[in-house]
Order: C-alpha cells, then structure tokens, then sequence
C-alpha cells in the first residue's frame, strides 16, 4: 500500500498547528509514559499501523518494557498497568470511540480518582490530537516508519 497524498506538505498550515498541539502534549502535566501508551492504545484502535509503529518505538526508548507494550491492547486484562494507567486507557477507549461509548459518567468518575482537572484535560487533548493523527495517516496511508 503506498501513501496516497503528502498531507503534511500540502496541509503545512494547519499540520503545523497540529504539531503544536502534539508538542504540548510532551510537556503536559500528564507523566510522558502515561501520555505515549494513551497514544498508543488509540493508534491501535484506530488501526493506525504508522503511529503504532511510533509510539511502542517511543515507549521502548522511554524505557517501557515488551510485556506492557504487548499487553496495552489487552490492558483491562493485565496486571501491569497502575489503577492511574488504567484509568486513562479506558478514558483514551471512550473518548477515541465517543459515538459508540458516550463517554460514560462512571468513567469520568473512575478518571478523577486518579487525576486533577489540569491534569484531565491535558489527558483529554492528547487523545484528540492522536485520533487526528490517527485519521490523517490511515486515510492517506501514510506506512510505517515513514
């Protein structure tokens, strides 16, 4: 499969500007770990191979160990991930698949046991801004490692 279009040369503007919004993100109040796993769960749900490929490659860097880079798609399952991680990655589900899931109270209840309001809404923009990558990448096929 071969890329369709350059969107970040044709679209500079606003690919600028969502690259300004994607730098925020690394300086949050939200610990970088947490933010790059958020973003890898939504690229996995979203089937966004390019950002998979980015993110488990930024965790690895950070750090991060192949057991819970293996096991994110399955975090409600695993025992490796905190009850703050936890939170966030259900809240990442939610807000990545909003029409489906409504994004439910009992999830945002389950989210300010673990985080401030800064601190949610820094969470919140990130998940936004990795499905608008996300969006941008499958619909242009943007490949892997590219």
């Amino acid at each position: 499969m071969s890329e369709r279009l350059d969107y970040r040369k044709i679209g500079a503007e606003p690919w600028k500007m969502l690259g300004a919004m994607a730098a925020y993100s690394k300086d949050c109040a939200i610990e970088y770990t947490l933010v790059e796993l958020v973003k890898l769960r939504a690229s996995q749900i979203n089937g966004c191979a390019n950002c998979v490929n980015l993110h488990a490659g930024t965790l690895r860097k950070l750090g991060e160990t192949e057991e819970r880079l293996q096991l994110v798609v399955a975090w409600a399952e695993a025992e490796c991930f905190t009850e703050r991680e936890q939170a966030a990655l259900a809240w990442c589900e939610a807000v990545t698949l909003v029409a489906q899931s409504g994004v439910p109270d009992e999830l945002f209840a389950r989210l300010t046991a673990h985080f401030d309001e800064k601190e949610i809404v820094d969470l919140t923009f990130t998940i936004i801004t990795i499905n608008c990558h996300n969006r941008l990448a499958v619909a242009f096929r943007r490949p892997p490692g590219s």
